[in-house]
Formats: structure tokens, C-alpha cells, sequence
């Protein structure tokens, strides 16, 4: 311990000694340090951090596979038979999402509910907290209406009251018991308040209506694997016994841990950001590595002096490594306050439907990791530095030392190969940031097919209900909102749409191609008609109102639009898209064609194409337009849908004039105003902040790289002060010894290139998944980067050689 004191007291001295370089390696450490655990914190809570469920990892996500080998939702009769046929389980539930109407004890809100099958909590293996699930009898047709809460909602909007009893909520019309509150945190699906049964509502018969997703608790003696194939061995017999055929029906089933499914869009991502700023602490540790190094060469005489007087090769590694293990201490302090801050910041700026971001923060986890990844770096660089700094002899350096040198040719090779790495390093950063960056711009080209300037969308969950009247009565509902939203100062369009685009996409289906004596009376007749595989189709379908192609700048390619002679108690007509006309009808006028679509929504009677429109991107700039069948609102009105206004006046002046006309025309329907605007910015969020993110950390690098080039340079020069003075004696021009420097310079840093270049060629390829009109090896961006990092190289290599060149040789004689 005594020595261990000594070691500290010393080591403290010399950090304090070198202030500055003290001060650049703490920054530089913290930086990346801090960097990383962001990160890294970011990596944990979303991928790694288990679920808040008993026995989380048993717990499973059931999927049917379609028959492009993706996962797909359940159709009822196929859980039924999975639920019912398996082996694997102890118990499965369904469920499903979405957003409805609620009013508590004030004003109505857009709250989030799920519809939940009876073993739903059990499989979960979560009891409320206060009250009670599902009785026996509610989970079925006609059950009471009961509902369960979250514990935030309970807060909210009950203020925490005990008495169950007395808690009631109205949604859609009707009133809900409270029958219980679940614990905090609990909160699945993601953003869910509100827990009701699945069963109330009739099960579709349809083995190709893919309505819910399910999760099962695995059996303990029973692996994913034989679960999966307990599930595909299920599938695959529904297969056989179908009397349902298309691409709709399952091909397969499938099983997958549920942590693994809910993360499952972003784990390439997290993980190559997380490769990334790893690549941004090897430089930073290169950087370091060079501060120490040079600072070690200039105490060979000391290290030379107590080396003579006895001290082992041993004591003087253990006291470089105690320097740099306190280096890191003070370091990895500062680098969790950075990572603190990081992370807000890496949560403010992430896509708001990143899963599990509740579940990001500062843990004993990540607090483990930091403080693991310190001490590896501190032993890493501690035990590199020393035994560089220990190892020559003493009498050499003692004779060196009377020459006034404090390096020699080992070390200077040993600090450009160190650059050379961190060039590389380098490289691989900005190449993947400018690929990055190149997708973003290919992104923002591309035409989405319809306006997003001066475009206001009120979304709107109407209450709905089965009965015929009452549904009918939204035409007149929506005819009448048009009218008022129309008369607000500015507006000059009102239209409305079952689901704007570029927000999560459109429900698809198979329609048919029928002709009058073709016409479905029933949904038995509509079956028979959909096995005749030579009319069918498949569509996107959307509802619209009239004026929705006008309003969004959407061209009509040929026919006609909507009218207002198309009422609803008219013949229904269709608008269909180009790509849908291509691909249907190639060689063929679909205007004039009867199709039958009511299995997307329950109404029977025939659709007449009319007219043909441009195609909109509905995904995403991204994904290419898919075939999109529109009916009309007038005549097909839904329960849910998106006003959309188009106004050349001020946002917030014709929100606050809808809201108010809303609050007259259906005060219990609350509605949630975006712009099309935000909505286009959202649906790129993920690339821009995959951008963001790398770029931060290719121009941190950028900046290390340069920092360490100069760095490195500058104590070269130094140490060969005594022989550039000799050169210049003897004759050497200036321009001659400026070419020899730059020349060693470049050579460093051209290796680097070279190697850094090589080298994201390779690794380019893993983030190819998250390129857009780009390749991963697109030359243009690999020159673009080798001709940046040359021209900053020489720049940091320069200054210092030429100061070097500037100096008077005489003088640099005299000193030696």
C-alpha cells in the first residue's frame, strides 16, 4: 500500500506537471467514453435489457409467414387452431392496437387500446396491481363492457382513486367499468393505456383476414425450435384442408423470442451505430497513445535516472500503468456526465417509433460497462506505454540524453504507424457517414406523388358501431364538416382520407374482376368468387373523399375523379392507381371494369372504375408505389379518418378554428392536428438520425485524425531540430527540407488511406440494408472522402514542417 501511495502521489504530480496534455487526453478520453456509453445505453435498454415480464425469455411471438417469406399478422381461425392444436405452450393470447375516443372524467382524449384475448395476462405473466382482469363471462359476444388501465392512465385521469366501483370511461358510445389497474411500467403494446377483451367482437372466419398479432409462454421443456416447428407443423396442415387459396393465405408459421420481435427493424441499426463509435474511441486511443508516447520519450532521461538507481522494469511499468489508470479515472467521470447528456440527446433526436425507448437509461448495466471499458483502455494504453518507455537501455539513453535527445527512429515509426491507424479508422467513418448522407439527398429527390406544402391533417377516431344507420349517418357527418372547415379564412381545400401517406400505409387485399351475373349477394358468395384465381387482383385500398386528389396536388391520368353526383346512395365507384392499371391491366382500359373489394370493409356492392390517378408513395420516399384502389368517403365513409386542409394561412390560426368546429359538430371526438410537413420530416427520421449520429462521429474522428497528424509532426520536427539545422548548414534549401517532411507525412497518411479505403470497402457492406440509391462501394464518394482526408492530411502536416523550415539552423545548433 505504501508504494501504491507513492505511485499515485507521483502520478498525480505529473499529470498536474503536463496540464495540458493532461487536459487534451482527458477531453479526448471523456469524448469517446462518453460517446460509447450513449450508445451503448441506447443498445441496452432497446436490445439487450430484458423484458420487465417473469421469465421474459420464455415468452414468444407467433407469426404467420406469407409467401414472400415475411412475418404477417394472424387471421382468427388460424390462432384459434394454433392456440388449440400446439404443444409448446402454456398458454397464447391475441391482440391488437389502435387509437380511439375516450372520455374519463373531463374532456375526451385520443387514448391508445388494445384489444386483448382472455389468456392475454396470463401469458404475460402480469396481474393488476389493484382490481381484478377479465371474469369468465366478459371475454365473449355480448360480455359487459369492462376495461383495464394502466397505472399512468389511473393517475391521470382518476387521480388515483381506490374505489374501482365508481371509475367509468366512455369509448365509442359505450360505458366501460374499470375493473382493474395494472402496475407502473407495465405497458404493453407499446403505449398502450387501456385493456379491453378481444372476444366481444366476432371472429372472422377468414383465414386470410390477418387482423392480430399473438404471443404464447413457452412450456419449460420446450425449445424455440421445436415450438417453431410445432407451429409450421400447424400451418401447414391448414394449408392442406383450405378451402381458402391466394397469396393471403399462410404459407408458413413461425416462432421468435418476443424481445427479438419487437426490436427486430432496429437491431442492424443499433448495432452498426454502436460499431461505429467504437471506431471513434480506437482513434481516440490512438490519439492518446501518441500524447503518452511522446510524453514518455521525453522522461527516458528520468526513466534512464531510476532505472540506474535500482527501480525494476516492473516498477516502471506499474507506474505508467497507475498514470494512465488515474488518466481514465478522471476520464470515464467525465465521460458518464457526457453519456448522461448523451443520451437525452439521443433520445430527443431518435424516431418516436424506436421500441422500448421508456426503458433507456442510465443503469448498474451500463454504469459496468463504462467503468469495464475505462479500465480496458487505461491497461491497454498504460501497459503499451510503458513498455515502449521502459525497455531501452539506460546508459543509452543517458549518452542520447547528454546529446539532448529525447527520442530516436523507433519511436517516430512507432507514432506514424499509430496515425497510419487512425487514418484508416478514419476513412471507414466517413465513407459510411458520406453513403449515409448521399441516401439522405437520393431520399429527399425523390417525388412522393402529392404536395406536402400548406397541407393541415386532423385525424379524427370516430365512435364505431355496426349498425348500418348509424355508419350511414357519417356521410352526412363529413359532408357537413367539409362545409365548416371550408368556410375557415385561408382554407381553400377540404378533403378527407382513411390514412394519410407516408404514415404507416394503407390495408391490402385480393379484389375481383366480376361482371353482372357475377355479383356477390353474400360474403359465400364473395368466397367462391375469390377462388376463381383469373379475376383476382391485389390492391392497397384507401378511402377518400372527392375533393382528396385536388386538394394534394394528385394528377388524374385519365377518366374522371369523384363527383358530387357519386352519392351514397349511387352506384359505388373506384379510382385506382397507375401501377395498379399497369399490373392488372397491362394490355387493357380499366375504366368501365366492375371489381367486388367488400371483404376489405364489409360492403357488398360492386365498385365501377372511373377514372385513374398518379401514384403516391404511401410507405415512404423509400419504397417504391404499390397498386392502390381508391373508393369513395361519401359513399363508404369510415370510422377513422385524416381531414386534410389545404391552406395558404397561419398553422395554428386554422387549427384552433377546427378544433372549435370539431368541438360543435362531435365534442367527443378529440383530434390530433400535424402538418404534412412534419409528417414527410417523420417518416425520414430514422435515416436522419442514423445520419446524425454518424456523421457526428466521422467529424469527431475527422478531427482527431487531424489533431494526431499534427500532433505527431510537430514532435518529430521537434526531436530533429538538431538535424534539419545541419542540413540547412550544409546547404540544403528550404523547399528541399519542406518536401522531405511533407513526403514522410504523406507516405503516413497515404498508407492509412489506402488501408482505410480497403478496409470500408469490406465493412460497407453490413449497412447495406440502411443505403437508398446508393451502393456501398459507390466511387464517388470513396473519392470524395480519399481527396478530403488528403487535402486536411497535408494541411496538418504542413504547418508544422513549415514552421520547422522557418527556424534558423544556427540557432537550432547552438541549443544542441
Amino acid at each position: 500500500m505504501t508504494s501504491l501511495l507513492l505511485d499515485l502521489r507521483h502520478a498525480a504530480r505529473v499529470l498536474v506537471k503536463n496540464s495540458t496534455a493532461t487536459l487534451v487526453a482527458v477531453f479526448t478520453l471523456a469524448l469517446a467514453i462518453g460517446a460509447t456509453t450513449a450508445i451503448f445505453t441506447v443498445v441496452y435498454g432497446v436490445l439487450l435489457r430484458p423484458l420487465p415480464y417473469p421469465a421474459s425469455d420464455r415468452l414468444m411471438a407467433v407469426w404467420e409467414v406469407n409467401h414472400r417469406g415475411s412475418y404477417s399478422a394472424l387471421a382468427d381461425p388460424n390462432f384459434n387452431d394454433f392456440r388449440d392444436r400446439n404443444r409448446s405452450f402454456i398458454a397464447m393470447a391475441k391482440f391488437r392496437g389502435g387509437i380511439r375516443s375516450v372520455t374519463a372524467m373531463g374532456e375526451p382524449t385520443r387514448t391508445v387500446m388494445a384489444m386483448v384475448s382472455r389468456d392475454f395476462f396470463k401469458v404475460i405473466g402480469t396481474e393488476p396491481s389493484i382490481g381484478r382482469t377479465f371474469s369468465v363471462d366478459e371475454p365473449q359476444v355480448g360480455g359487459a363492457p369492462v376495461v383495464v388501465v394502466s397505472h399512468g392512465y389511473w393517475m391521470r385521469s382518476f387521480g388515483s382513486s381506490a374505489s374501482l366501483s365508481t371509475l367509468h370511461l366512455r369509448i365509442e358510445g359505450r360505458d366501460y367499468s374499470v375493473v382493474g389497474v395494472m402496475p407502473p411500467g407495465f405497458q404493453f403494446p407499446a403505449k398502450v393505456d387501456l385493456w379491453t377483451p378481444a372476444e366481444v367482437i366476432p371472429a372472422r372466419t377468414s383465414r386470410t383476414a390477418h387482423n392480430w398479432q399473438a404471443i404464447g409462454r413457452l412450456r419449460d421443456d420446450v425449445t424455440i425450435a421445436q415450438a417453431t416447428s410445432d407451429v409450421s407443423a400447424i400451418a401447414k396442415d391448414i394449408i392442406r384442408n383450405s378451402s381458402e387459396q391466394g397469396d393471403y393465405l399462410l404459407a408458413d408459421a413461425t416462432t421468435v423470442p418476443l424481445q427479438s420481435s419487437l426490436t427486430r427493424r432496429v437491431g442492424s441499426t443499433l448495432y452498426v451505430l454502436l460499431g461505429a463509435v467504437f471506431f471513434l474511441l480506437l482513434i481516440a486511443c490512438a490519439n492518446v497513445t501518441n500524447l503518452l508516447l511522446a510524453q514518455a520519450a521525453a522522461r527516458h532521461r528520468e526513466l534512464a535516472i531510476r532505472h540506474a538507481l535500482g527501480a525494476g522494469h516492473f516498477r516502471l511499468v506499474r507506474q505508467f500503468v497507475t498514470e494512465t489508470v488515474m488518466l481514465l479515472a478522471i476520464s470515464c467521470l467525465a465521460g458518464l456526465l457526457i453519456a448522461r447528456l448523451g443520451t437525452s440527446a439521443l433520445l430527443s433526436l431518435a424516431p418516436q417509433d424506436l421500441p422500448r425507448l421508456e426503458d433507456v437509461s442510465m443503469n448498474w448495466a451500463v454504469l459496468g460497462f463504462a467503468m469495464a471499458l475505462s479500465a480496458l483502455v487505461a491497461m491497454g494504453l498504460g501497459i503499451l506505454t510503458a513498455t515502449r518507455a521502459a525497455r531501452r537501455d539506460a546508459r543509452e539513453t543517458l549518452v542520447e540524453g547528454s546529446r539532448g535527445q529525447a527520442g530516436n527512429a523507433s519511436s517516430q515509426r512507432v507514432g506514424r504507424a499509430i496515425v497510419a491507424a487512425q487514418m484508416a479508422l478514419t476513412v471507414v467513418l466517413l465513407v459510411g457517414a458520406a453513403l449515409l448522407g448521399r441516401s439522405l439527398q437520393q431520399a429527399l429527390s425523390i417525388d412522393p406523388g402529392f404536395r406536402t406544402e400548406g397541407i393541415i391533417a386532423m385525424d379524427l377516431a370516430m365512435p364505431s358501431s355496426g349498425d348500418a344507420p348509424e355508419k350511414a349517418r357519417l356521410s352526412s357527418f363529413y359532408a357537413d364538416a367539409f362545409d365548416r372547415l371550408r368556410a375557415i379564412p385561408g382554407v381553400d381545400a377540404v378533403a378527407a382520407v382513411s390514412a394519410v401517406p407516408l404514415d404507416g400505409g394503407l390495408p391490402d387485399g385480393m379484389f375481383a374482376v366480376i361482371s353482372s351475373k357475377d355479383e356477390p349477394k353474400t360474403m359465400d358468395d364473395i368466397k367462391a368468387l375469390f377462388q376463381q384465381k383469373e379475376k383476382l387482383g391485389t390492391a392497397d385500398f384507401c378511402v377518400a373523399s372527392p375533393a382528396y386528389f385536388r386538394a394534394l396536388g394528385i394528377p388524374l391520368v385519365r377518366g374522371r375523379l369523384f363527383e358530387d353526383g357519386d352519392a351514397a346512395n349511387a352506384p359505388h365507384v373506384a379510382v385506382i392507381s397507375e401501377s395498379l392499371a399497369r399490373t392488372r391491366w397491362p394490355n387493357a382500359d380499366p375504366i368501365g371494369a366492375t371489381v367486388e373489394f367488400g371483404n376489405m370493409d364489409g360492403d357488398l356492392r360492386p365498385l365501377t372504375i372511373v377514372g385513374i390517378v398518379g401514384d403516391t408513395r404511401e410507405y415512404g420516399v423509400e419504397q417504391l408505389p404499390r397498386p392502390t384502389l381508391y373508393v369513395n368517403l361519401i359513399q363508404r365513409p369510415p370510422y377513422s379518418a385524416t381531414v386534410v386542409m389545404r391552406s395558404s394561412a397561419d398553422t395554428r390560426g386554422v387549427t384552433n378554428a377546427a378544433r372549435a368546429i370539431l368541438r360543435e359538430v362531435a365534442p367527443d371526438v378529440p383530434p390530433r392536428f400535424r402538418t404534412f410537413e412534419q409528417i414527410y420530416s417523420t417518416s425520414l427520421g430514422a435515416r436522419r438520425f442514423n445520419l446524425t449520429l454518424v456523421a457526428v462521429f466521422a467529424g469527431t474522428a475527422l478531427v482527431l485524425a487531424i489533431v494526431g497528424i499534427y500532433g505527431v509532426m510537430t514532435y518529430n520536427v521537434t526531436q530533429r531540430r538538431r538535424e534539419l539545422g545541419v542540413r540547412m548548414a550544409l546547404g540544403a534549401q528550404r523547399s528541399q527540407v519542406l518536401r522531405i517532411i511533407l513526403g514522410e507525412g504523406m507516405i503516413t497518411t497515404g498508407i492509412g488511406i489506402v488501408l482505410g479505403a480497403a478496409a470500408a470497402l469490406a465493412l460497407t457492406r453490413t449497412i447495406q440494408g440502411l443505403l437508398f440509391g446508393v451502393t456501398p462501394t459507390d466511387p464517388l464518394t470513396f473519392v470524395l472522402v480519399v481527396v478530403l482526408l488528403a487535402f486536411v492530411a497535408t494541411l496538418a502536416s504542413y504547418l508544422p514542417a513549415r514552421r520547422a523550415t522557418a527556424a534558423d539552423p544556427m540557432e537550432a545548433l547552438r541549443e544542441e
